[in-house]
């Protein structure tokens, strides 16, 4: 409003300066709004690396629950309090084995292994 010369009691040389600074006032609303533009795209990058970092952290918890999820199932099945049955073809014979529980972890260390292999060869771990 100044520079333009719509104040009466603004003179003609000082109305020059008000341009001036009109004009360095638009330059620095200029760099601010520039520098804002480069710090959001500097929090998309940050965002986006935490989100990587986030992701990779949950692939190595899913893959750990891969792996313990089916040995946890053995663990549940073998844990029950079974009385061998003779009388029954469902009954667990395995339970009276005297090397059923070995046999067991070999089970459950083959499908640990079988899977950490699997995942290793398909790089997701």
């Amino acid at each position: 409003h100044l520079s333009r010369g719509d104040a009466r009691l603004v003179g003609e040389q000082t109305r020059i300066y008000f341009g001036d600074i009109y004009d360095h006032s638009a330059q620095i609303i200029e760099l601010v709004e520039s520098y804002r533009d480069m710090l959001a795209g500097m929090l998309d990058v940050y965002l986006s690396s935490i989100s990587n970092r986030q992701n990779e952290v949950m692939k190595v918890l899913t893959v750990i629950a891969t792996i313990f999820i089916p040995l946890t199932f053995l663990v549940g099945v073998y844990g029950m309090n079974f009385s061998v049955n003779q009388h029954s073809p469902w009954a667990m014979p395995e339970l009276r084995w005297d090397y059923g529980y070995p046999v067991l972890w070999l089970v459950m260390i083959a499908a640990a292994v079988g899977m950490l292999a699997f995942f290793k060869r398909r790089r997701w771990f």
